[in-house]
Formats: structure tokens, sequence, C-alpha cells
């Protein structure tokens, strides 16, 4: 019992687990999909708060092993982001690109409760997710809003409807808890953590409940995790909207003799006005898919995250210019393409967190106020400001427990973020910097991709690898030029 109150009961922790989950052995297999990682399942309480209320829950976990374990010191816990994203196979992607760090952790991850491999959340069928994405959400007519608060109303009572005894659980604390469990269950006293994007707040919720139990963590592109989704939501079109004008525009004008959407900025965002109005008019109808406004704007949310799929969001422009006439391969490709944004199981974890962490605001007048002003200012992702607002102004349960980020009792955090992040704004991260008291930012300038490590930025290398491989912290926030900007 020594031994086990040492894995699972700390005077710094949270709550400690019931004896029946820490008893658990993890039975470990190679996974049917990565076989380079090993997977299992282990058994958690639907909630936390009550564990013996309602059926358990499956958590499917993953281990890469330290490949030089005479000189392991550990376990490196990696969460995904999202809401939404699957985390199970993610440790082969940082093993592969941080060959150092696989060589002196065991890298594990894991798929958080409602997605992927674990108990998963249901919502809506197909042709309801369709139809949530369908049309032009810049369309400021009242019937247009109206069906836009249709659907909405219609997600959350899905989700409610089909997954109503699970919806509630599904929150960044309860994942938090879910973390520490695996963490006993791997024997290890502390884990460090690496946490891109939502994963960013996964790991500072894990801190702030189990801050004795973090050996090192960095949080890379971060969600303003000190405030609550409904503020930092409300700052995403503006950085998406940044992003597409500041770094794609010019990008695509650039190369006007490659993809032909004209030689200036000016030009460029004129020729997209007049390809989405067109699209507005008729549809592209491409087998099972529909290739509308929404769909437009969707493809290129998506496509900016990082400007390594800058030219493959380029070509897909060029080949919406010219449907009619392009290859059968291309429009195939680029079909699959506009097919692969989110997915009725990603907005089923993304509601289910977004809207059960923290309050919202559930006036609608209000939400079609606000909508319309983002629409007119940012329309990029401000004109979905109503359609994914209205889901949690709809939403049937209470938010779950407030966790305030203060950084207490926790080692050295870093934190990583570029200035363009179109999705996790930089004014986000100082926000989320300067509630993690004694956190040291690592702020990365001519750039804007979401997600900086593993890179081949060897300034943001560097110090990441000093901090999880050799214990040495930068003594203050620092700088890293992105090798473009030299």
């Amino acid at each position: 019992m020594d031994a086990l109150h040492a894995l699972f009961g700390d005077p710094g922790d949270a709550d400690p687990a019931p004896a029946r989950y820490t008893h658990q052995t993890l039975d470990w297999k190679p996974c049917a999909r990565q076989p380079s990682l090993d997977c299992a399942t282990m058994t958690a309480p639907r909630d936390w708060h009550h564990p013996g209320t309602g059926a358990d829950l499956t958590i499917a976990v993953s281990r890469h092993r330290a490949t030089d374990p005479a000189r392991r010191k550990g376990t490196l816990l990696m969460a995904a982001g999202g809401p939404g994203g699957t985390g199970l196979l993610r440790p082969a992607n940082l093993a592969s690109g941080a060959p150092a760090v696989a060589a002196a952790y065991d890298i594990v991850g894991f798929d958080q409760r409602g997605v992927g491999e674990s108990t998963k959340a249901v919502c809506q069928t197909p042709e309801e997710f369709q139809e949530f994405l369908a049309g032009d959400y810049r369309d400021q007519s009242p019937a247009a809003i109206d069906r836009v608060i249709a659907n909405s109303r219609k997600l959350a009572a899905g989700c409610q409807e089909r997954s109503g005894d699970l919806i509630p659980y599904l929150t960044t604390e309860q994942t938090a808890h879910d973390i520490d469990l695996f963490r006993g269950l791997l024997g290890e006293r502390r884990l460090s953590y690496y946490g891109p994007s939502y994963a960013s707040m996964i790991g500072a919720y894990y801190g702030t409940l189990f801050p004795h139990r973090v050996q090192r963590m960095v949080l890379d592109s971060n969600i303003g995790f000190d405030g609550t989704w409904e503020a930092f939501e409300l700052g995403q079109p503006m950085s998406f909207q940044r992003r597409f004008d500041e770094d794609f525009v010019p990008w695509l004008a650039a190369r006007d003799a490659t993809y032909h959407w004209g030689s200036t900025p000016e030009q460029v965002r004129a020729h997209w006005e007049q390809r989405r109005a067109a699209l507005h008019d008729s549809p592209i109808v491409e087998g099972p898919v529909t290739i509308g406004p929404n769909q437009l704007d969707s493809l290129a949310i998506s496509a900016i995250y990082r400007a390594s799929d800058f030219p493959g969001l380029a070509r897909i422009l060029a080949a919406v210019d010219n449907w009619q006439t392009v290859d059968q391969a291309t429009r195939a490709a680029a079909a699959e393409a506009f097919a692969s944004y989110l997915s009725p199981g990603f907005l089923a974890e993304y509601f289910a967190v977004t809207c059960n962490d923290t309050p919202w605001t559930r006036d609608l007048d209000t939400w079609i106020e606000r909508g319309a002003e983002n629409t007119a200012r940012w329309p990029l992702a401000g004109a979905r400001t109503l359609a994914f607002s209205a889901v949690c102004a709809a939403w049937p349960t209470a938010p779950a427990p407030a966790v305030t980020v203060t950084g207490a009792h926790l080692p050295t955090t870093l934190m990583l973020n570029s200035v363009h992040d179109p999705a996790t704004y930089y004014e986000a991260a100082l926000g989320a910097h300067r509630a993690l008291r004694g956190s040291r930012l690592v702020t990365v300038t001519g750039n804007g991709d979401h997600g900086q490590y593993p890179t081949s930025n060897s300034c943001v290398s560097g110090v990441v690898e000093r901090y999880l491989l050799a214990d040495t912290a930068p003594e203050r926030d620092l700088i890293c030029p992105s090798p473009q900007a030299g």
C-alpha cells in the first residue's frame, strides 16, 4: 500500500483515484495501426467526482519505449489538440521528429475520453453534419440566420439524445484526472509533458490539479487557458484573418505565374471574393461532396495552420477555378481535401469540451449581433461565429468545476508560440503566460505556424531539448527568429 500511495497520493494532488482503478494492469500489445507503438486500454470512471455513478469509460493509451534505456530520463506524455483530435498514435510522430527525446524518454499518448478508440461521443449523423456546414455563413438574411440557429440547436440536442449520459463528463478537468491515473499505472511518480494547441490547456489543468506530479512541461501554441472558451474563441476570427491576409495572400500573389490568382494582394483578395460568390450562386458537386462558400472558407482555415500547406491550398484554388477542365485525378484529390475538414466525431468532442468547460453567453440576440460584426470585419472565420456559438448557447449541461491556472508549485514551464498563429493566437498565449507564473515563453517571429516543435528551427529545438534533456530552462523569455525570416 505504501508503494501505491506513493504513486497515487500526494499532499499536493487532487483527490487520489479509487483503488479499483489504481489496481489495473496495462496489457501492452503492438498497436494495430502503428506497430512501432504498444497499445493498451485502461478503465476510468465516467465522473471522477462521483466514481460510483454511471458506467466506466475505456481510455486507449499508447507507448513508444525509450530507444536508449541506459540514458532513460522518464516518461513524456503527449496529448492531442482540438478539442476533437486523436492522440493515440502521436508518440510515433514525436519519436520520429525528435530522436534525441525518443532516446531518453518513453513517449506515451492516449485518445482522450470522447474520441478515437476511447469511449466515443455521438452527436450527429453524417447527413446532419453536412447540413450544419452547408450554405453560406456570411448570409445575414433572417431565413439564413434562422436556419443556422436551428442547425446549432439540433446539434446540441443530438448530443443529449445520443450521448447524454457521457457528454457532461467530456471536460478538460476530467481528462486531467485520466492522465494522472495513466501516470500511476505506468509506475511513474512524475511525468514530463508535451502538449500542442488544445493540449496546452490539458497540460495547464493537469499541472494545476497535480503540480507535484510534473517533472517538466512544454506547452506549444497555447490556448488562452487563463480565461473562458468564449473569450478565447472570440479572438480567433481576427487571428485567422491576419494569417490569411498577411501571410497566405502575399505568398499566393508572389506566385501568380504558377497559380494565376493575381499578382498583388489586392488582386488575390478580389479573386477570392469572386470565386466565393460564384460558389454561393452555383456550388460545385463532385460525387458526395458539395463545394460551397463555407467549404471554401473551411479549407482555407485548415490549410493556413502551416506554411508548408500553402502550396496545396493554392493548387486546390487553381483547380476550383478551372473545375470543368482539370483532370479527374485532380478533381478527386481536391474534393477529398474539401471533405476532410472536421467530422461528426471531431465536433462532438469539440463542442462537449468547449461548451462544458467554462460558462457561455446564452442570449441568441447577442450571438446574432456578434456574428454579424465578425462576418463584416473578419469574414474568413468570423462568419461561423453564430453557428458555433449558438451550439454552446443551447448546451444542456452546467459548466465543469472551475480550474484557475496559476503555476503554483510547478517547475519552470516552457511555452512556445509563433506571432501569427491563426488558431492559438499570440495575444492569448501572452495572457496564458502571465497566468502561468514562473513560465518561460519562446516567441517565434517571422512565422505563423501552429505547432512549433519538433521543428527545423534550431533555436526552438535547442531550447526545448536543453530543457527536456539537460534540465536547463531559459532564465527569461526569449525570441527565436524563424529560418525564413533570417
